[in-house]
């Protein structure tokens, strides 16, 4: 029996990505509301899916600091679709996003070329989720006053025809946001709140963490988890530059 799907909401833009995104089984490899609700008010409704990476990487596996997200992406995604057809091989996904967002320190002061804005002399600190209180205040003076990197890596999976089964595309999408120079107080109350406990950074810009924040250089849904006019910017150029661009379904 063919089972019909369509993730692409009524009121969707008829824009190239999400024409082609249509009557396809969509899924999010991420249990993030914010990710959910930044790609609804896009236009796409994906099925849930969280993955199970355990998010593991040593950060100084990598050279370059832009490919952390990146590989935990790609990593979240392919073990959603892999167990997906193993669970159901006559109904598998026909795409599944992952995505990975992660603070960066000391990047600098004019940020106006956010593709080149590290320090060259120092490797930026990955700032990932707070592991307790304490270390949430640590990561939020790192920054107060300051600014910091937010970079969003996001690697889609979807079938095609040739060995293992699937292909993988990934971006990245990257702001600068620079924060105020609060008092510790306004830091230890924000901390209190525990708002920050499970965000990249320590903080979360679309809500509470506001008081902590300035202005963004980017795009703001970046800094909340996912890029989401790059990313239906990225599947567009997808489609424009390969012809059999998810053509394909098992």
């Amino acid at each position: 029996m063919t089972v019909t799907h369509n993730r692409v909401l009524p009121n969707a833009l008829r824009i190239p990505a999400l024409t082609k995104l249509a009557n396809k089984r969509i899924v999010l490899a991420s249990a993030s509301p914010r990710r959910l609700e930044i790609l609804r008010k896009f236009g796409l409704d994906p099925e849930i899916v969280p993955s199970k990476f355990a998010e593991n990487f040593p950060h100084d596996e990598f050279s370059n600091v832009y490919e952390y997200p990146v590989a935990t992406a790609t990593e979240k995604a392919v073990e959603v679709y892999t167990r997906m057809v193993e669970e159901n091989p006559d109904d598998p996904p026909s795409l599944v996003i992952g995505a990975d967002t992660v603070v960066l320190t000391k990047v600098t002061a004019a940020g106006s070329n956010i593709h080149d804005s590290l320090l060259p002399d120092i490797r930026p600190e990955i700032l990932e989720k707070p592991h307790d209180k304490a270390d949430n205040l640590r990561m939020l003076l790192e920054v107060n006053g300051g600014r910091c990197e937010v970079v969003t890596g996001v690697s889609i999976v979807y079938p095609i025809l040739t060995a293992p089964g699937y292909a993988i595309k990934s971006m990245d999408d990257r702001c600068i946001v620079h924060f105020h120079d609060s008092s510790i107080s306004i830091l230890e109350a924000y901390v209190d709140s525990e708002e920050g406990i499970d965000r990249a950074g320590g903080f979360a810009l679309q809500e509470r963490g506001a008081h902590l924040v300035s202005k963004v250089e980017g795009d703001f849904y970046n800094a909340v988890g996912f890029p989401g006019s790059a990313f239906f910017k990225w599947i567009g150029i997808l489609i424009e530059e390969e012809d059999d661009f998810m053509d394909f379904d098992m």
